[in-house]
């Protein structure tokens, strides 16, 4: 993949996160700002606990960013870390931060 697309893909992927991000820590403000029914704290922890998730999932996400950034400072941008072997650009475009082979990557699941 050339690096001009590469950079072109983690920028998007970026500012998708980041605005993910925001519109995280705004609904956590309007929500503090709501007065709290004693009959529904346990639906709040729940949410509480569901929006916690999806904050470190969201901030997990942009630290693969931020590592694929680097690799592409590197000159290994799309290359596995585990093997060094070549990540197809069909993976990259869909997945830019993609760090292993699909084959890898299913290795490591299973």
């Amino acid at each position: 993949m050339k690096p001009d697309r590469a950079a072109e893909l983690l920028r998007a992927e970026r500012l998708r996160i980041e605005r993910a991000l925001v519109t995280r820590r705004h609904q956590d403000a309007a929500e503090e700002t709501d007065v709290q029914d004693p009959g529904n704290l346990a639906s709040d922890l729940y949410q509480d606990e569901l929006d916690e998730g999806l904050r470190s999932d969201l901030e997990a996400q942009l630290a693969a960013v931020e590592r694929a950034e680097q690799r592409l400072a590197a000159g290994a941008y799309g290359l596995s870390v585990e093997s060094g072997d070549p990540i197809p650009d069909e993976r990259l475009e869909i997945h830019p931060t993609a760090e292993l082979t699909v084959e890898e990557e299913r290795a490591r699941e299973g």
